[in-house]
């Protein structure tokens, strides 16, 4: 596929065309959004089911079309919670990164998608100039019973809260996984996807911890929420990136009913440290440094279990 992209792009230049015309030829996701901007009128929505019954109708575009559809509810939770956290709104390229979009002009243009809709409010200012947001109304999302239920849910204030409980089924085994058969341990929930460039910065140092703190009763549980997500990523790609960062920790597959309980997950990667009493000791969300991580979880293997 890596081939085939290369020569499109390679004829695109020699034609003088541009890259985003090119990646419309070949990428499903592309070509719906570029589909998208050129029909896209202010004050009128987007009928998704038209495009879903008549316009994009094979089998891969219908299942970008899910995936964009699921991102265009999950992106005012995942900018509130942003906001909320750091105090400033997220770029267009962080959003990109964020849902698996092949670059800032698709997120620019799920936003437009938005601000042309009457049916969506008005939560966000954007600048004229670049595109980007400048100014977020967190309580208008929350108040929208569309996109404020998961903004609603906690963000912070995780620490001292029992674990709620999971199971779910191995990444690469037809066995499972849960919160009671690691019981005693201490556990590292750590939330991700395929691709994600934060999260993919942050794996270094979960395979150090794993190496350092395993023959001390804790572990790492990779939490991969790509099937939540809609993301179409094989097996095999699967394996192939846990085998290249050396990860040998186990990795599950993240749900909709276990996101819903930790709190409805929107910014990747997440990470809850539980201590071997099920109750959550730390809390992170966003790339967070090894060495936070080191003291956090050298401080709760050093702690022994209290006594009932």
């Amino acid at each position: 596929m890596k081939h085939v992209v290369r020569a499109v792009l390679i004829w695109a230049a020699v034609l003088g065309l541009s890259v985003a015309w090119a990646m419309a030829q070949i990428d499903p996701e592309a070509r719906i959004l570029s589909y998208i901007r050129e029909h896209l009128k202010v004050g009128q929505p987007v009928e998704i089911t038209q495009l879903y019954n008549q316009v994009f109708t094979q089998p891969d575009e219908r299942k970008a079309l899910n995936k964009l559809y699921n991102a265009f509810f999950r992106i005012p939770m995942f900018i509130a919670r942003y906001q909320e956290k750091f105090s400033q709104p997220p770029s267009l390229e962080i959003i990109a990164q964020q849902f698996a979009l092949n670059s800032p002009q698709e997120a620019d243009t799920l936003l437009r998608i938005m601000e042309s809709d009457p049916r969506v409010p008005k939560f966000i200012t954007r600048d004229p100039k670049t595109g980007e947001i400048t100014r977020v109304d967190v309580e208008k999302i929350r108040s929208d019973p569309r996109f404020g239920q998961g903004a609603a849910h906690r963000l912070g204030g995780w620490r001292g809260i029992a674990a709620p409980a999971f199971d779910l089924a191995q990444l690469d085994a037809d066995t499972r996984i849960s919160s009671a058969e690691l019981s005693g341990k201490v556990v590292l929930l750590y939330v991700w996807f395929t691709g994600c460039p934060p999260c993919m910065k942050e794996t270094p140092a979960l395979v150090n911890l794993q190496q350092e703190f395993t023959s001390q009763g804790f572990t790492v549980l990779g939490a991969n929420a790509d099937g939540m997500l809609g993301l179409s990523t094989s097996a095999t790609a699967h394996r192939r990136y846990l085998q290249e960062e050396k990860i040998s920790f186990p990795v599950a597959r993240w749900t909709r009913e276990a996101n819903q309980a930790y709190g409805s997950v929107s910014i990747y990667p997440s990470l809850f440290l539980i201590d071997r009493q099920g109750v959550i000791a730390g809390h992170w969300v966003g790339y967070t440094t090894p060495a936070v991580l080191l003291q956090a979880v050298r401080k709760a293997v050093a702690e022994q279990p209290k006594k009932q």
